[in-house]
């Protein structure tokens, strides 16, 4: 019973961080949106979504989603605290689950920017100009600067406690300069949801390969080459919680 509270509360963090995150790329990039006219530099317009939807992020992971179930509200983030045995495989896969699922309900609710959200085609992210493979590589790379600066904080106790923090200035600067190759996910079920809804799954694999290969690799570059930039990683949880500081996730 309490594993399925858990997998509640990864539903509803991704649900919230679908709902809202995207409703930010909806409201920067659509069309007929004013935003587009206040702030007419489309790079600009990347950086101040990427900064709102990692503003998003940090919330969810300072609520109650976060005390409970640690706010993962990404597979990649799951598979990574699974990796290095913070939570246990069953649970894992029940966080993965609620996370796709709650994906798919929040981009439902971007429906209601109507033509806003068909303008960008429910915040959907695709392949750039450069194609998919290039677009997998980006993929691969900012997700890379996900899971190491998500463990860089985790495993040092004076950053533990600001982690949340670290996700508005790391998506700012990972959605300006990466988006145009493949929209800046770095999480499959943000992809998944907005997929699902507006029934275009161009290039799907880009955004399942490119960020399990971009966790894999930035593991291996903490545990393997620069192990001291990652000590010790108390709980899976993004939100440091001190009542809680070695417990297994339902392991």
């Amino acid at each position: 019973m309490k594993v399925l509270f858990l997998g509640f509360s990864e539903f509803v963090g991704t649900f919230l961080l679908i709902a809202v995150g995207c409703s930010f790329v909806v409201v920067d990039f659509a069309a007929s949106s004013p935003v587009v006219h206040w702030i007419p530099d489309a790079g600009l317009r990347r950086a101040l979504t990427g900064f709102l939807f990692g503003c998003t992020g940090g919330l969810i992971a300072l609520s109650w989603v976060g005390k409970w179930s640690g706010a993962h509200i990404n597979p990649v983030v799951t598979v990574a605290f699974w990796w290095r045995k913070k939570i246990a495989w069953p649970t894992a896969l029940i966080y993965i689950v609620a996370q796709c699922a709650g994906a798919i309900g929040g981009a439902w609710t971007l429906r209601i920017w109507g033509a806003w959200a068909k303008m960008t085609q429910d915040a959907i992210t695709v392949p750039g100009r450069l194609g998919p493979i290039i677009a997998a590589l980006g993929e691969l790379g900012a997700t890379f600067c996900l899971i190491v600066g998500l463990f860089v904080f985790l495993g040092h106790k004076p950053l533990r406690r600001f982690t949340p923090g670290l996700f508005p200035l790391l998506y700012a600067f990972l959605v300006y300069i990466e988006a145009p190759l493949s929209g800046t996910s770095t999480n499959p079920a943000r992809t998944l949801g907005p997929e699902i809804i507006a029934h275009d799954f161009s290039g799907w694999w880009v955004y399942w390969i490119g960020p399990l290969f971009g966790c894999v690799v930035g593991l291996f570059v903490l545990d393997r080459l620069l192990p001291y930039l990652s000590q010790e990683i108390l709980t899976a949880k993004i939100s440091y919680i001190h009542h809680d500081p070695h417990r297994m996730l339902s392991g």
